[in-house]
């Protein structure tokens, strides 16, 4: 006998407890990008509920898109915290990033798309909700910009459309400020969002517009995104303002509708791309434009604002129907935990 111990030492231990089935679907490959479900089943809840402010439409659709964007925040958030348990590595790892931690914050976007859908519903509930994804959001912001000045991994093919999530994401906190939070607080996560929109917009343009190092083709989806900032800003002026026609919503509406044009522009070449969970990049912009469609249509007499947003509406509901659709035949075919 040597009496040398032949128990595998600790750390090893806690490694392999860790470590996840190599190649094969896991929780450790669990994306927090899934957050964006969230926030398209809210969005079109939200622009349904500003459907039925505006025209006389039934709430139903309103009330079932918040019960599906609910049940998949239960779910996605339960699953979340059970990676944090049971992988912390993969999931620190995953918020260091430096492209997937510009999805992190899609949580907290995704308590303000829940607060200021269920406003009337639980109005208590969403009061929480939205204090906890505003100031959580601001942190957030604050986090990412300062690892964008200070980290040498930041370069020229990380920058995706993605990057207007941790700062422009401010701009959705006003949406529900005056029933549920802070409008002092709204009118300053506002300023920030949408200078940051201004600042960041010409290198977001660029970035798809030159190709010397092309946006992966997996991540075309995600110029999408480009639509979200000014339709948000624009339903988030109305609601600081009281006033949805003043010419400042009218310039933010006509951005994001000329976002819409480019988007369909390219549908060519965005339909050659397989499924994958970016496709949840095209639902919340959609929807955000379809609010604000529906919105203008509100206040302005003519009718061609009214076919705008009925079109925009009635796509946007169909194309967040059919991704959450491939979305779960994904997950049955445990295709959606898989190492990239």
């Amino acid at each position: 006998m040597t009496g040398r111990s032949t128990a595998p030492a600790a750390g090893t231990v806690e490694a392999a407890a860790e470590a996840p089935p190599a190649g094969g679907p896991s929780l450790a490959h669990l994306p927090v990008t899934l957050f964006s479900t969230v926030m398209g089943l809210g969005g079109v809840s939200l622009a349904w509920r500003r459907a039925a402010h505006v025209w006389d439409v039934p709430d139903w659709p309103a009330l079932v898109f918040l019960g599906l964007a609910t049940a998949a925040f239960v779910v996605v958030a339960l699953a979340y915290t059970a990676k944090w348990v049971r992988y912390p590595a993969a999931a620190r790892a995953e918020l260091r990033h430096p492209i997937r931690m510009t999805f992190v914050p899609t949580i907290t976007i995704s308590l303000l798309v829940l607060a200021t859908a269920g406003q009337d519903v639980a109005p208590g509930v969403a009061s929480v909700l939205w204090w906890v994804g505003a100031v959580g959001h601001l942190v957030a912001t604050l986090a990412i910009v300062s690892a964008w000045f200070g980290r040498a991994d930041i370069v020229h093919a990380t920058v995706t459309p993605a990057w207007f999530i941790p700062v422009v994401g401010n701009v959705v906190t006003p949406l529900a400020a005056r029933d549920l939070g802070s409008v002092e607080l709204a009118w300053f996560s506002f300023g920030i969002g949408l200078v940051f929109w201004l600042g960041l917009l010409p290198l977001l343009l660029q970035r798809v517009l030159v190709h010397d190092a092309a946006l992966p083709g997996r991540l075309l989806p995600t110029i999408a995104i480009f639509i979200a900032p000014p339709a948000v800003a624009m339903l988030s002026w109305a609601a600081l303002t009281g006033d949805a026609g003043d010419p400042v919503a009218r310039v933010l509406w006509a951005a994001a509708m000329g976002f819409v044009l480019v988007l369909v522009a390219q549908s060519g070449r965005l339909r050659a791309v397989p499924f994958a969970l970016p496709y949840w990049a095209y639902t919340f912009p959609l929807a955000a434009a379809s609010a604000a469609a529906v919105a203008m249509a509100g206040v302005r007499p003519q009718v061609g604002y009214d076919v705008i947003a009925v079109t925009l509406l009635t796509a946007t509901t169909l194309l967040v129907l059919h991704v959450l659709t491939l979305t779960l035949r994904a997950a049955a075919r445990r295709q959606i935990c898989l190492p990239e």
